[in-house]
């Protein structure tokens, strides 16, 4: 059995978003039997180029049973049913240009892969509405929340190479770490971090991080947050604590976060116009400005950096191409870069979430189930497996998922807190898997329906600050 690597000192390094932690008690997990969670992953292998990662143990509500895991990697991941005649990219392509024409969004992109291949993949609408500069592949947008997947993916990474385990307590890393329960820190794991268990109440200190706080004064604030649950025992979304896994990572690797991601996802991947942080989306040669709407219309803004503080939780730019060539790895076809072993950890939900039942409409109609996995959700969407995340920070929004089944993928980027293209996602999956015609997207009725406090997804806009924090 291989040691756990001792303790190391580093400097903080973060992590945001949020969501109800489940109250109700017939919803809410039977404690752990921390042993048996133990000796369950001190099973999985840890050499890096074993290919063979079990899932994560579930400990999610038993009304919540997660997908089976396969008993031996399938012989080709393109065996899989393909949507029908229904299913044109140019439908959706349609929509998404009526939505710049009607002044829906300033701008938006997005792409669509399908059997290792993009499909679609364009630009629509304008960087700039005050020095308007046309939005194209290859623009950059902040992705707010979607950036929590990238951080699963680079622990996963360093999970296979033996830097350290999911069930690695945060504490061997971060010693100075503190929970205002006495010795709650030593049961936080890194994959309690990662998949939202810290026990904390949702979005703790995000009010203070979207005050410009620095990322370690509210770590050391987390000695004095409430604690809902043990570690491991419930989710609420978190920004700040999930961001802790920044500071595993520096610790282990004694690099930079961003540099690490940078060496072991972008250009392995070839997501040539990724960065972190905020001088990494100024510093690109093309970029769309965040949006809000005042004085009758869409007015440009400067990003905010309260958000970059918390670089893993919601630190990643990245332009739809990039976004194309995440999703070809994301649904198997990088084996080379993400081994299907890792991504079947990454992608099984370890926790149940049925507040994201309710919320947009296209949930409460379509889903059945919900549950958190290794930075992405996972959900039961009409009968078939559907990872998702959603994103949100002021003047940007986003959503990325994916159908396993029809080896589909989609990423919608835009620049502004409208919550109108958020239906497109929706009318793409409903198509591809053959279901009867919904008109997800609404047309603004009043300036009120584009406005960032409105009907927006759970993902999307539920922040303790309605336009500020990232989903």
């Amino acid at each position: 059995m291989q040691k756990w690597k001792q303790a190391l000192s580093s400097p903080p390094t973060e992590h945001t978003d949020g969501d109800p932690a489940m109250k109700d008690d017939a919803n809410r997990p039977q404690k752990r039997t921390r042993l048996a969670w133990t000796l369950s992953l001190l099973l999985l292998p840890l050499a890096a180029g074993s290919g063979a990662q079990d899932s994560l143990r579930w400990r999610g509500s038993a009304a919540y049973a997660p997908p089976p895991a396969p008993q031996a990697p399938q012989a080709s991941v393109h065996a899989v049913p393909q949507p029908g005649a229904a299913f044109d990219p140019a439908e959706f392509e349609r929509l998404a240009q009526q939505l710049v024409a009607d002044q829906g969004v300033p701008g938006l992109a997005m792409t669509i892969v399908q059997n290792g291949k993009v499909v679609s993949e364009r630009g629509y609408g304008v960087t700039d509405v005050q020095a308007a500069q046309a939005i194209d592949n290859h623009t950059v947008f902040r992705l707010a929340s979607l950036s929590k997947a990238f951080a699963g993916t680079l622990a996963g990474l360093l999970v296979n190479q033996g830097a350290f385990r999911w069930d690695t307590p945060v504490v061997d890393y971060v010693p100075w770490l503190r929970l205002s329960r006495p010795g709650a820190e030593r049961e936080l794991t890194v994959a309690d971090v990662l998949s939202h268990r810290v026990g904390l109440t949702r979005n703790a200190f995000d009010r203070d991080l979207e005050a410009n706080a620095d990322y370690g004064s509210l770590v050391s604030k987390l000695a004095y947050a409430p604690m809902t649950c043990d570690p491991g025992q419930c989710y609420a979304y978190q920004n700040v604590a999930f961001s802790l896994i920044g500071n595993v990572l520096a610790a282990t690797t004694g690099k930079d976060y961003g540099q690490e991601l940078s060496r072991m996802v972008f250009k392995p991947l070839g997501m040539s116009d990724a960065s972190t942080g905020l001088d990494g989306i100024e510093s690109s040669p093309r970029w769309a400005r965040p949006h809000v709407r005042g004085g009758g219309g869409w007015v440009a803004l400067m990003p905010k950096p309260a958000y970059y503080h918390v670089m893993p939780a919601a630190g990643v730019n990245a332009s739809i191409s990039d976004m194309s060539k995440w999703l070809i790895a994301q649904t198997g076809h990088r084996p080379e870069v993400l081994p299907a072993s890792l991504l079947q950890t990454l992608h099984h939900p370890v926790i149940s979430t049925p507040t994201e039942l309710r919320g947009s409409e296209w949930r409460r109609e379509r889903l059945g189930s919900a549950g958190y996995a290794i930075g992405w959700r996972v959900y039961d969407y009409a009968g078939h497996e559907l990872v998702f995340h959603g994103g949100a920070v002021q003047g940007y929004r986003g959503v990325v998922a994916m159908l396993p089944d029809r080896d589909l993928g989609v990423a919608i980027l835009w620049n502004s807190e409208s919550a109108l293209p958020s239906g497109l996602l929706p009318t793409i999956i409903d198509r591809a898997l053959g279901l009867p015609y919904r008109a997800w997207i609404e047309g603004p009725s009043s300036p009120a329906t584009l406005y960032a406090g409105g009907q927006q997804d759970n993902d999307e806009a539920q922040s303790p600050a309605a336009a500020g924090a990232p989903r």
